[in-house]
């Protein structure tokens, strides 16, 4: 665990997350952006902010992001800068503050990029944990800090009256979010009084197959497209049930977006989901074991009917002020151990 010493009242921490700015689209970034306290401040990732720039924190979100590229030339090029990145901040005692997003990355790299990310959990101080089932880098300090919600975030948007059967996948689709197999199982018996919505922005590989699927399936559309916050809420509150499908799931940001809004979430048995479903009450986080079925799928759309409209999922120690605060908290002891100092 973490314990926070103190550095002076006046002490200023600049963190540099490997984020792109805000833009206006609910992203992981505006909890790390909003909640930051006054005594923090933010900058965003380029590789010339991390070579050239002056910060007191590297906190990486996704390595495996940060090293990835079209070319060869192009990935050989950003492992090296992260190599050398990781040597700067070890000569200037800048301590390397990770958030667990995944246990592993989704889509397998090769094995000079599995070398590269063995690096950075060689030099994490400290991994940040986002529900209290994962595990952090073996030679790392933890810290337990929840994703935070966005009920605050999504207030000024006007909400859709909850259209009873209508069921709805959103966010990013990539192969193992089964988004094919969810509309395979939804089309594969009529079903009377219901509809199924897809709404997100897919790999190329996928779109033709979702917009192929979606046309030949009674009852099924999509917005193929990632949406604005308005759009995001005006889908999520229309839906009666959201379905996120996934192979493998540990965090997942669209959860906390449905949940936000009050609505329940159909997902694969794992730890951090089943804490989850603890920790906001009966109804809201329904799992299943084993592929998507029929079964599955109908029981939980009878379950979600259920849940009355006043109902509201716990969400309490997930605002982001909390979130922002306890940030710094690790940020100003994962400084001390490193021997660094914040600037003025």
């Amino acid at each position: 665990m973490v314990h926070t010493p103190s550095l002076g009242p006046a002490r200023r921490v600049r963190v540099l997350h490997s984020l792109a700015p805000p833009d206006g689209k609910t992203r992981y970034v505006d909890q790390m952006t909003v909640g930051a306290p006054d005594d923090v401040s933010v900058a965003y990732f380029s590789w010339k902010a991390a070579l050239r720039g002056r910060y007191d924190v590297l906190h990486i979100h996704w390595p495996e992001l940060l090293i990835r590229g079209k070319t060869r030339r192009i990935r050989f090029a950003k492992r090296q800068a992260m190599r050398a990145t990781l040597a700067l901040a070890r000569a200037r005692r800048i301590p390397v503050v990770r958030t667990v997003h995944n246990v592993t990355p989704h889509e397998a790299g090769s094995a000079a990029e599995r070398r590269v990310l063995a690096l950075v959990d060689r030099a994490t101080a400290v991994s940040i944990l986002l529900n209290p089932t994962t595990e952090g880098a073996p030679s790392a300090a933890t810290a337990t800090i929840l994703h935070g919600h966005y009920r605050d975030r999504f207030a000024a948007h006007p909400r859709t009256p909850r259209e009873p059967g209508l069921v709805l996948y959103f966010g990013i689709i990539r192969p193992y979010k089964n988004v094919e197999a969810l509309i395979d199982v939804y089309a594969a018996r009529p079903r009377p009084g219901s509809r199924l919505r897809i709404v997100g922005s897919p790999s190329p590989e996928l779109r033709e197959s979702i917009q192929r699927r979606a046309h030949a399936a009674p009852g099924v559309s999509a917005t193929l497209a990632f949406v604005d916050d308005a759009e995001l809420v005006r889908e999520v509150s229309a839906a009666s049930l959201v379905v996120l499908p996934y192979a493998e799931m540990h965090n997942s940001g669209a959860a906390l977006v449905a949940l936000s809004l009050d609505r329940p979430i159909l997902v694969p048995r794992s730890p951090s989901n089943s804490a989850l479903a603890a920790e906001v009450g009966p109804g809201w986080v329904i799992e299943y074991d084993g592929p998507l079925t029929d079964e599955v799928l109908s029981a939980a759309v009878d379950v979600s009917a259920t849940l009355a409209p006043d109902q509201r999922p716990r969400l309490e120690g997930r605002d982001w002020n909390e979130v922002g605060r306890r940030h710094r908290d690790v940020y100003i002891a994962a400084i001390a151990a490193a021997g660094g100092r914040a600037h003025r």
